[in-house]
């Protein structure tokens, strides 16, 4: 057997949509659906390599793996599809779960890892470059198959949870639970939950303390350097950004592009993240005050038609537009497929639209606007790891519940649990807890064992 390239191969093979493919894996197992089932070995390598680097979620799967949590659970997975995430899978599967899994980003998946986990027997449904019919297809093979029945969902962005509410209802009505790791997910079910349409429990895993501060802020600080570099390899000393929002994601962004020496412009709807801002050194702007004469545009927001054709219009030749936020909408790209403006694909993920006129002003745009780190670069596993057991614990907690204990609405991680996805990452980092006397215990009010903070505290 011939191995493809580790790279997309160009064969007219390849120009094949995956659905019109009839593959098999060595088992002669076809549920599934991926670019090219032929690369799984390299998948696989990659997804050792991952292992390595994600010590929390192997650690969680050591210790839960002869009491089974998840035995009996049927996940439906709709997240980024990346060697982290087949970790997180195959973590569920050996903790007793049966899945079916496809991808919440038409972009974000490696297709060797998708074809890694359809040989080891993964229901997948995902592949790199997807189109939006395809995209909702993925969802639709996971959540409906023959003799399945889908009792808990995970879910980033929310997708699932929406395609499972409004085309199988009754089947919605049999779940026990849902976890959401994004901004646009969550938010998503606190609508639902407004509108007393969410009628089983849902874990925010977003505003877990280990989400938020690590893939949030830390993972974002080291990837969008990487994305810009790998993209344009601009060089970033000096240039002027501005970064419209300054939560977790815009504070990682905005401290990784000063310590390279750019002068950073912060755009902020919120007082309090808006003074954040100053206090850190950077100048609250308008968009408008600034879009001149700025080099890069980075949005992390969450919201929609933060930079809008206008903005573009006013941008100067060369600017870089990208997006760090989870959904495609912070950029209105749409605006920009006119018959005036013309678009030329420089690289993967790399397009220059160019206007009108004798001067030809061109700016460039990332992954089309969508998340540009897992589109034009990749993620640590270190931190991919840390969202993964929290996800994982989210999902046990759930599926293992007595009835009653939650009702149909939205729920926060509970800080114990927080705090144990924090130790199992401490020992590779060889960090040494301290631990409390019984006197320093009883002063402070406190378990030996935690938790240590009250639920208000903010870290």
């Amino acid at each position: 057997m011939s191995m493809s390239s580790y790279t997309e191969s160009s064969s007219e093979e390849d120009d094949l949509s995956p659905r019109d493919k009839v593959q098999q894996n060595t088992k002669g197992q076809a549920d599934f659906c991926v670019r090219n089932i032929k690369q799984h070995s390299f998948g696989r390598h990659e997804i050792e390599i991952a292992e390595q680097e994600m010590p929390g979620i192997m650690a969680l799967r050591k210790q839960a793996l002869d009491d089974k949590p998840l035995k009996g659970a049927n996940i439906v997975g709709c997240t980024h599809v990346n060697a982290q995430t087949a970790v997180l899978i195959e973590t569920l599967i050996c903790l007793g779960a049966n899945v079916r899994w496809a991808a919440c980003n038409i972009y974000s998946t490696q297709n060797e890892v998708a074809a890694a986990l359809a040989e080891s027997g993964v229901p997948i449904f995902a592949w790199r470059g997807e189109i939006e019919e395809d995209f909702w297809w993925c969802i639709d093979k996971c959540v409906h198959a023959e003799n399945w029945q889908p009792n808990m969902i995970l879910d980033d962005g929310g997708d699932a949870t929406h395609l499972m509410l409004k085309k199988y209802p009754v089947m919605f009505k049999l779940i026990k639970g849902i976890v959401d790791e994004s901004v646009t997910g969550v938010h998503r079910l606190y609508q639902l939950s407004k509108t007393s349409k969410l009628t089983v429990p849902a874990m925010n895993v977003k505003d877990a303390i280990t989400k938020t501060k690590f893939d949030s802020l830390y993972s974002c600080k080291e990837s969008v350097i990487d994305s810009l570099k790998r993209a344009t390899d601009i060089m970033i000393g000096g240039k002027q950004i501005v970064l419209c929002g300054y939560g977790e994601v815009g504070k990682g962004c905005a401290q990784a592009l000063k310590g390279l020496g750019c002068i950073v412009y912060v755009t902020e709807i919120d007082p309090i993240c808006a003074l954040q801002a100053c206090m850190d050194g950077f100048r609250v702007v308008k968009l408008n005050e600034v879009i001149r004469t700025v080099d890069v545009v980075i949005t992390c927001t969450g919201n929609k038609n933060v930079v809008t054709r206008e903005h573009m219009d006013k941008m100067k030749n060369g600017c870089i537009v990208c997006n760090m936020g989870h959904s495609n909408t912070e950029i209105d790209v749409n605006s920009l497929r006119t018959s005036e403006l013309q678009w030329e694909k420089m690289r993967s993920q790399v397009d220059h639209i160019i206007w009108p006129g004798p001067d030809g002003k061109r700016i460039i745009l990332l992954a089309e606007g969508r998340l540009v780190n897992l589109s034009c670069s990749s993620i640590s596993s270190f931190v991919a790891s840390i969202s993964a057991t929290t996800q994982a614990l989210a999902l046990i907690e759930l599926f293992n519940a007595p009835p009653g204990r939650y009702k149909a609405d939205v729920y926060l991680l509970p800080k114990k649990m927080d705090e144990y996805v924090a130790s199992l990452h401490l020992q590779t980092l060889d960090a040494h807890l301290t631990e409390l006397t019984d006197e320093q215990a009883r002063y402070m009010g406190l378990n030996k064992a935690g938790p240590f903070k009250p639920n208000y505290y903010r870290y």
